[in-house]
């Protein structure tokens, strides 16, 4: 890979993250300043208001509600569900036109033509997902079989773009156990596609120069302040405090 298609990519990979991500992010923590948007479980929140804070005052409560939000499940869910735009925006010089294969590359470091099903991180799939996995490949072998080509099982890998081997949860582990295709992780999934043994770290701090322009405190805060102040809180936060 040359210098001009790795930045290349890493330029794609900011837009990427700004326009998919953290735009969705910020859309999706304006919402939270209506208690509706939460699915409130009474018997935890005073609990966890008091854990963060010390109280249960209605500010510290919208925190409670808040933060876990905003800091976990919903980016983290945005940023799974994105993983085919990030195929198509990010990696599509290496996009593949084989039904159940998301890209096609050679492998820098064993120079096997590789066919990738691409994952977000190393917990992103369930049982169900690793029979469709292995039904994918199978296909593909099968066809190139019927066309005179011969694939073997280490023509095909599930590449996971962030996260290392002792994180892959027992699914992944079982792709690789049961039906012996390669699941290729973080750092040596990026060095196998680009042959830069920095990239992944390189990708990580490009998308760092995104969230370091992502200072979104004050609206934040206004966002807790708001809802606070709804009946729900203010009521919750006086019965405690009679």
């Amino acid at each position: 890979m040359t210098t001009k298609e790795k930045n290349e990519i890493l330029e794609k990979a900011k837009v990427w993250f700004k326009e998919s991500i953290a735009q969705n992010h910020i859309k999706n923590t304006l919402k939270l300043s209506d208690i509706k948007a939460f699915n409130v479980n009474p018997f935890l929140l005073t609990y966890l208001s008091n854990f963060l804070e010390g109280n249960h005052d209605p500010k510290s409560i919208a925190k409670a509600l808040v933060y876990p939000r905003v800091l976990g499940t919903s980016i983290n869910t945005s940023f799974g569900t994105n993983i085919q735009k990030f195929t198509s925006s990010v990696l599509s010089s290496y996009g593949s036109t084989t039904a159940g294969i998301d890209i096609e590359f050679t492998d820098m470091i064993d120079g096997e033509k590789k066919y990738c099903q691409l994952k977000s991180g190393p917990d992103t799939i369930n049982k169900d997902d690793v029979e469709t996995i292995a039904g994918h490949f199978k296909s593909v072998i099968n066809l190139a079989r019927t066309n005179g080509q011969k694939l073997g099982f280490d023509n095909f890998i599930v590449g996971i773009i962030y996260g290392e081997d002792a994180d892959l949860n027992a699914h992944y582990k079982r792709i690789s156990s049961q039906y012996h295709y390669d699941i290729v992780i973080g750092e040596d999934f990026w060095h196998r596609l680009t042959g830069d043994k920095e990239f992944y770290r390189d990708l990580i701090k490009a998308i760092g120069e995104v969230a370091i322009q992502a200072d979104f405190k004050q609206d934040l805060d206004e966002v807790i302040d708001t809802l606070s102040k709804s009946d729900y809180i203010q009521n919750l936060s006086q019965e405690l405090n009679k």
